[in-house]
């Protein structure tokens, strides 16, 4: 080999050295048939009811604990505070303070007593429990639940019909999943609700739990007002019948002087102690079942009312899904009429849709 070969040759060489590289080739695109796409959103629609059904069984089992534990607590706390001997003693005193303030209305002391035991239940069963669970957080969990278990199928169905997920993304984006604008904010499609982590910071999910809320009240379980009221009638009745005695044991203390008094108002003060003693089981065994029946219906209630219960983001979604996909589940393409949706996917599939 001559010189002037040998440079050509090192000159070829090292100006395929600097070449760059070539970029891989672009992957073809993978044309989905519209039959795959009437299996892709029947499957969806079919992964959509699973959803609901295993939720429906975690939502259970929450509840259940929740109940147990509202059940322990109230043992724990509420009945030996409510049935102890200082406590009927200063609801004697609310009731009678109660009785004079009345202004004529029918069974006010009672009404007001009730009140008052609610509030103590609340402080000393219901808020000790919520900070370990209460139906609000369930209601949360039970809907982000139905939404994993979604986002899992999701997968699934685009590797079980080899359908890109870019392209099963753009599809889903025409699914809507919340409707409850406008403003537009307050709407979201199934692909938001399935990458929105965490889900609460999605504008449109944060409306549709205030919309349950609303429908559900103000109080987080609406009956325990009627649970207290048999109790508090009873023992306001039982208090006001008491009160003429207390009144003239009080007025022979005052005559007797400080210190005879002051053994009167003992003597007095232990026989209420044990007329209240022997009373207790009677008390005890009324506040439990009055509790007990009315939290199995608010139990009940939570569990199973679809709009204001546990269940009820959960089954607005799987609604909402399954009944936009329900014509194209049916037929490979939807009409585009006034109202249809256009089910073919976004152009752009990868881009994340701004809530």
């Amino acid at each position: 080999m001559n010189l002037r070969s040998l440079i050509v040759a090192v000159m070829v060489v090292l100006a395929g050295c600097a070449t760059s590289a070539r970029a891989p080739a672009p992957a073809p695109v993978v044309v989905v048939a519209p039959s795959t796409w009437q299996q892709v959103d029947r499957e969806i629609v079919a992964a959509s009811q699973s959803a609901t059904e295993q939720t429906k069984i975690y939502a259970r089992g929450a509840m259940d604990y929740w109940r147990t534990r509202v059940y322990q607590l109230t043992e724990e706390n509420f009945i030996p505070w409510f049935s102890s001997y200082w406590t009927q003693e200063w609801l004697s005193m609310k009731v009678s303070w109660y009785t004079i303030s009345a202004t004529g209305e029918q069974d006010a002391s009672a009404k007001r007593l009730a009140t008052y035991l609610l509030d103590q239940y609340q402080k000393r069963v219901l808020a000790p429990v919520a900070v370990e669970i209460d139906p609000d957080a369930i209601l949360g969990l039970a809907t982000a639940f139905y939404v994993d278990i979604l986002q899992e199928e999701l997968q699934k169905i685009s590797q079980r019909h080899g359908v890109p997920m870019a392209q099963l993304n753009g599809r889903i984006q025409k699914i809507p999943a919340i409707a409850l604008g406008p403003p537009p904010a307050r709407d979201a499609s199934l692909y938001q609700v399935v990458h929105t982590e965490p889900l609460n910071t999605l504008p449109a999910y944060a409306a549709l739990i205030d919309k349950i809320h609303k429908a559900g009240g103000d109080k987080g379980v609406d009956s325990t007002e009627t649970a207290m009221a048999p109790v508090a009638k009873r023992a306001s009745q039982r208090m006001e019948a008491e009160m003429p005695t207390r009144g003239a044991a009080s007025a022979v203390a005052a005559a007797a002087g400080k210190l005879a008094g002051g053994l009167i108002t003992v003597g007095v003060a232990g026989i209420r102690a044990i007329i209240q003693a022997s009373d207790r089981p009677d008390s005890e065994a009324l506040i439990r079942s009055s509790l007990g029946n009315t939290f199995d219906k608010a139990w009940a209630k939570l569990l199973q009312n679809p709009t204001t219960g546990v269940m009820a983001g959960t089954l607005y979604l799987a609604a909402q899904i399954e009944g936009n996909l329900a014509g194209s589940a049916e037929v490979p393409s939807v009409s585009s009429g006034s109202g249809a949706v256009d089910w073919s996917p976004a152009e752009s599939t990868t881009q994340q849709i701004d809530p």
